[in-house]
């Protein structure tokens, strides 16, 4: 799940990928005894959430996080390869292939490793007072058959950012909570001269993720309580008919079915958008750019009033059982949920938390607590049927049309879910 910069890579995927892993340097020949003193070094492979080169880059995050661990645990090396989200499937798959995955690896999903039996089980790997620190409904999302092999990693919700100072200037007084609300502010934030009163992202990025949000508002989802597909519903359709009257209005981005999320987060962060669906890892950028300290964050509205639910995505770190290091991984990752690397990634990336203590942290913070507040209530993506990689593909690519005809669009994408 690439959450920053990029397309997502979200709980869509974590039951649905093959086989891969990544890992390197002497796990071919199980050499992981360091020439000094015979320390065991722990081959750690991860995405990187950041910028290559820049303070918030992968390298310069994990090399202060194993600066700390190896002072304090000089028997264990870490040695951490950083891939970019573009290549660590494919890399990860190689090395798994080649026998050589790491001890070690935290990227966007698990399960495919579990059934060729690679993974050590959680409680080989952590201590029982980190599981029971964990958020239980994003734990209970790492387990297969109902045995936990994939820890949470990080988290990220969503929720609506308004330009305080646009709403201002129109002489809006409260952010909306409901539809008509939001498409009343719309109105007067084009009528005090905001180009974009609605930043509206459905472009191939990440339009499953938007459209998802608009679908719960109105108590809709992709499929139904039993599980049943549900694209075309008529909670789904009302939905869409109602996001297309914005369009014809002049209410949102223009040409919204090609606008990726990138680009309306990057006009919000100039200042040129009133208002606009987004998670926490947007509020860097936000904080960089024209609208620093003229933004607020509450629960998006829905038809009836504000959501009790969110979209929640998260990203998994897991070890492999190959080089039987699960007393050095454990040391490694009590390290990292209890001391401050767990903390880093909220200070360097600003995404939710997976821990109930880091939670409790992270509420003093005003513009978290809209994302904090749902967390534990979250929606997650039907990721655990079959069929839903080629919906999720088939919604990036066509979701768009739903600003023409809402319907037929989602006419269309309900018969790809129900083929075969």
């Amino acid at each position: 799940m690439k959450l920053v910069g990029g397309a997502a890579l979200g709980l869509a995927t974590m039951l649905v990928l093959s086989s891969c892993g990544s890992g390197g340097g002497d796990a071919a020949t199980g050499g992981d005894k360091a020439a000094d003193g015979g320390a065991v070094t722990l081959k750690l492979v991860a995405a990187d959430y950041g910028t290559p080169g820049k303070p918030d880059s992968g390298e310069v995050f994990w090399k202060s996080v194993v600066d700390e661990f190896q002072a304090a645990n000089p028997k264990i090396k870490v040695d951490v390869q950083v891939i970019n989200w573009n290549d660590i499937d494919k890399q990860v798959a190689t090395m798994v292939q080649n026998n050589q995955p790491p001890d070690i690896l935290q990227t966007g999903g698990y399960a495919g490793f579990v059934k060729d039996g690679l993974l050590h089980k959680v409680d080989e790997i952590v201590s029982p007072d980190v599981q029971s620190d964990l958020l239980q409904k994003f734990a209970d999302y790492g387990k297969v058959d109902g045995t936990a092999y994939g820890l949470p990693f990080l988290s990220s919700a969503r929720a609506l950012f308004y330009n305080k100072e646009l709403f201002e200037k129109a002489g809006i007084t409260e952010p909306p909570k409901t539809w008509d609300e939001l498409k009343a502010a719309a109105e007067q934030l084009k009528k005090s001269g905001v180009t974009q009163p609605f930043g509206l992202p459905l472009g191939n990025e990440e339009a499953q993720a938007e459209s998802y949000l608009w679908m719960m508002g109105n108590g809709g989802g992709y499929q139904d309580a039993s599980g049943k597909w549900a694209i075309n519903s008529p909670q789904n359709v009302e939905a869409f008919t109602f996001v297309k009257g914005l369009v014809d209005a002049g209410l949102t981005t223009p040409n919204p079915g090609t606008k990726n999320r990138k680009d309306v987060w990057a006009d919000f962060a100039a200042g040129k958008v009133g208002m606009t669906n987004g998670g926490p890892m947007a509020m860097p950028g936000f904080d960089a750019g024209a609208v620093k300290d003229k933004y607020g964050v509450v629960a998006i509205p829905g038809k009836a009033g504000p959501l009790t639910t969110t979209l929640g995505v998260m990203d998994w770190i897991m070890a492999f059982n190959k080089n039987n290091h699960a007393a050095e991984i454990k040391t490694f990752m009590d390290f990292f949920y209890k001391g401050s690397a767990a903390q880093k990634i909220l200070d360097t990336y600003k995404f939710t938390p997976v821990t109930k203590s880091a939670s409790e942290k992270a509420s003093s913070d005003e513009k978290m607590k809209p994302f904090l507040d749902t967390l534990p209530n979250a929606s997650f993506y039907p990721f655990t049927d079959p069929k839903w990689e080629e919906v999720s593909t088939q919604v990036k690519q066509t979701m768009g049309g739903v600003v023409k005809d809402p319907k037929a669009t989602l006419d269309a994408l309900q018969k790809v879910a129900d083929a075969g």
